[in-house]
């Protein structure tokens, strides 16, 4: 499983060099998150790191795509309390739309949704897995929105962690994150 992992992040360090756009610059940020699972179990902190890459939409996907929309990758390393500290790394792809009716002098809005894997250095009661899917969707807010030079972002997150039905035993883990960044 660990070594399933560390291939989907190596294909997507790969990918992310590969990729490059005309039209809109390719960003590369760094992030961290903190938040809490509200699932009635409750008991996961999460405290993540992030590095991103976000490229124009229309170099990976080979349709036409709105302006605003963004193709996103992450990968991401932390822990998780459940209740001692423990590993994590994940591997998420994003699609991510910049709101630009919503625009103003010192921040342009977004949303955001994905999915991608996840490994936890535990199981809960329940969990079947180790190796699980990482469903995410998020808002967020980059500022200033009109510089050349590096931007700020901050979001607020949902982010879910299940086998999707792979083993008898699926219990989610469901959490709420908060996300603070730099993208260059």
């Amino acid at each position: 499983m660990k070594r399933l992992l560390l291939a989907l992040v190596a294909v997507m360090l790969m990918a992310t060099a590969a990729i490059g756009g005309e039209e809109e610059p390719t960003l590369y940020g760094v992030s961290v998150s903190g938040g809490n699972s509200y699932t009635a179990d409750g008991g996961v902190a999460w405290m993540l790191m992030s590095w991103t890459t976000i490229f124009d939409y229309d170099d990976v996907m080979p349709h036409h795509a709105p302006e605003p929309l963004r193709f996103k990758t992450e990968v991401t390393a932390g822990m998780a309390t459940v209740p001692e500290k423990r590993g994590t790394v994940a591997a998420n792809i994003l699609a991510m739309y910049f709101l630009e009716g919503w625009r103003t002098g010192w921040m342009v809005p977004y949303v955001e949704a994905g999915t991608g894997l996840i490994y936890t250095d535990f199981r809960r009661k329940g969990q079947g897995l180790r190796l699980n899917f990482n469903p995410v969707a998020g808002i967020g807010m980059v500022f200033p929105p009109n510089t050349d030079g590096g931007k700020y972002f901050a979001a607020l997150r949902l982010h879910h962690v299940s086998n999707g039905g792979l083993d008898d035993d699926n219990t989610g883990i469901n959490s709420a994150l908060l996300t603070f960044g730099f993208i260059y």
